[in-house]
């Protein structure tokens, strides 16, 4: 590594301080916002400043996905075409969805959300858009691929399939389908910094500032990556192992040292710290420099955690 690389991964870790331990220490920092966890048996976890956590009934058992904040609601989605609504966190609706097919990802932008899922009836990957998260349409893909995550930047929505494709949409409804960009599927990605970054069952990076023209990046791992996000100036991707990656610009990337073998499902940045969720409960946030495993008070894995100001 050179010089310059590593003096830029040095400042940027000392930023996200994803160098993790153990402790039951309880410091933390206070904010309006609010964290939201999901996962398994319909498991939903809210906190306000990412050290205690409170389990919130959500009505259902089926497993739960990933969750999304726009217009001023919560959106999750998961198992057997489960969705559900919150204005706050804390009471959850469940919503009519149309579909059976398990529901991976959602995202918001344009006035509009838009959730990806599976395509296990045969026809085509599934494409919902709604206005208020209550009622939804079923869109055409274009694609017979699963849809594993979608997200929203300039202007541009992206899905990624289960085999390393890409679709998209200027408005959720009309899709177009682009050349596939990895030979394994896609599962997370994030907008930031003006571009594009995903990551995939391979541990591949890669970087698009249009969501149509796409570079591959050297990730420094070969782990399965599942969650990439954009905070505090940086992207963090998180996968199995417990492995944790970082970047200051989505295109030099360097490992970091997650403090456990958990696989880690989900990132977040907010309220100045990190938190980072995964299986069998595991839950971790940051004090200054380091990371702190928390009390989750569940053993069900846990897939994706949001912050909302």
């Amino acid at each position: 590594m050179n010089k310059v690389l590593y003096i830029i991964l040095i400042y940027l870790f000392s930023l996200t301080a994803i160098s993790c331990k153990s402790s039951d220490d309880s410091s933390s920092a206070t904010s309006s916002g609010l964290f939201v966890v999901v996962g398994d048996s319909g498991t939903i976890l809210t906190s306000s400043d990412g050290t205690t956590w409170t389990s919130r009934t959500s009505g259902t058992s089926n497993g739960l996905y990933n969750i999304f904040y726009g217009n001023s609601t919560f959106v999750a989605v998961g198992h057997s075409g489960t969705i559900l609504t919150s204005s706050d966190g804390t009471t959850w609706t469940s919503r009519t969805s149309g579909t059976s097919e398990h529901l991976y990802g959602i995202t918001y932008g344009n006035s509009t959300f838009v959730v990806a899922g599976d395509n296990d009836s045969g026809s085509v990957g599934t494409i919902l858009t709604s206005s208020d998260g209550i009622t939804w349409v079923s869109r055409t893909s274009g694609t017979a691929n699963d849809l594993w995550d979608v997200n929203y930047g300039n202007n541009t929505f992206v899905a990624s399939d289960s085999t390393g494709g890409i679709i998209t949409s200027s408005d959720g409804i009309s899709w177009t389908s682009r050349v596939g960009i990895d030979t394994y599927g896609i599962w997370g990605g994030a907008y930031g910094n003006s571009k594009f970054v995903v990551a995939s069952f391979g541990g591949h990076i890669l970087t698009s500032s249009d969501g149509t023209t796409w570079t591959s990046r050297t990730s420094g791992t070969t782990s399965a990556l599942y969650d990439v996000v954009y905070g505090n100036s940086a992207f963090v991707a998180v996968g199995a192992g417990g492995t944790a990656i970082s970047s200051s610009d989505g295109t030099f990337w360097g490992t970091e040292t997650s403090g456990t073998t958990n696989t880690l499902n989900g990132v977040t940045y907010g309220n100045s710290i990190w938190v980072i969720v995964g299986e069998g409960g595991l839950i971790r946030s940051s004090v200054e420099e380091e990371m702190i495993e928390r009390t989750s008070g569940t053993n069900n894995h846990l897939y994706r955690v949001i912050y909302k100001e």
